[in-house]
């Protein structure tokens, strides 16, 4: 199976700055054709110079990012549900400046915001509503992209954890550019099964892919069942990127949430370049 794969920013640094330029031409030479720009501050994000460096490559780019308490869409202040309206705003400007044709991530949430309760029916129209006029200002300022919502595991959201919650949410939002993102570090916790997952979106819905080993290790040397992780994805006729992203335990902010507390690897890049080798392994085989 011919699967574009690509690598997260997230492997080098916790918070994309001028002096992580470097990283674009990097992930070339490592052999990744994507790389995926992790955005958690839009605002201090220096996509001037990141256009420049990726006209240096032939890299494919596409961003994530994830929400705060601050920015909160499921939030009952209307203060809050609109920085997070303002934020994915600006997102969405940036995508359209890089040519990045995919936003995913927990962009529909306060990323590690947990009520202690099952999602309401008040937390699902706030994000439902905010989302959707997230979702029509990309379609009038950059029809290409698509917002993708990424399925997390239970401990860092209460709000969407499967893919058929994801569907539904999409569904309710109700615009062409609304999609899941999937994650293999989050499906093993959540899913029945990833084939299931991946066939609940379909070709329709499903709009991006994180190949994560289940402990957020090199990828192909866990639990993660890739080979009918890929068979799902060619069934179903998935065309976009599969990338690897992973995380320092060095890293500050978000190590809270994501509870690295272990290296997997001498280094990202290494985890990074035996995953990438791994992968392709599984993927030619099916």
């Amino acid at each position: 199976m011919d699967i574009t794969f690509g690598v997260d920013s997230f492997i080098w640094t916790e918070n994309f700055l001028e002096k992580d330029l470097w990283v674009i031409k990097k992930a070339e030479e490592l052999g990744f054709k994507v790389i995926d720009f992790a955005i958690a501050h839009p605002e201090t994000f220096p996509t001037e110079k990141v256009i420049e460096e990726l006209k240096k490559t032939s890299l494919i780019p596409v961003t994530t990012t994830t929400l705060d308490d601050q920015r909160n869409l499921l939030s009952d202040d209307a203060r809050i549900r609109e920085n997070g309206i303002r934020s994915m705003k600006l997102l969405v400007d940036i995508n359209k400046k890089l040519g990045s044709k995919i936003l995913g991530g927990v962009n529909y949430a306060g990323w590690g915001c947990l009520s202690g309760q099952p999602r309401t029916d008040k937390e699902w129209s706030n994000s439902v509503n905010a989302m959707k006029e997230i979702c029509e200002y990309a379609l009038q300022v950059y029809p290409d992209l698509n917002i993708c919502v990424e399925c997390v595991n239970r401990f860092e959201t209460h709000f969407l954890n499967i893919a058929e919650d994801a569907v539904q949410y999409c569904k309710d939002v109700g615009t062409s550019n609304i999609k899941v993102h999937l994650d293999c570090f989050h499906m093993i916790r959540e899913e029945k099964s990833f084939s299931g997952a991946v066939k609940t979106c379909g070709k329709k819905y499903l709009g991006y892919v994180h190949v994560n080993e289940n402990d957020r290790g090199i990828p192909g040397t866990g639990l993660v069942p890739f080979p009918e992780l890929f068979s799902a994805l060619k069934e179903v006729g998935y065309e976009g990127p599969c990338t690897i992203e992973s995380f320092d335990p060095s890293f500050k902010e978000l190590n809270s949430n994501c509870a690295i507390w272990r290296s997997f690897a001498p280094t990202g890049e290494a985890l990074a370049i035996e995953g990438l080798k791994n992968l392709k392994e599984i993927a030619s085989s099916i």
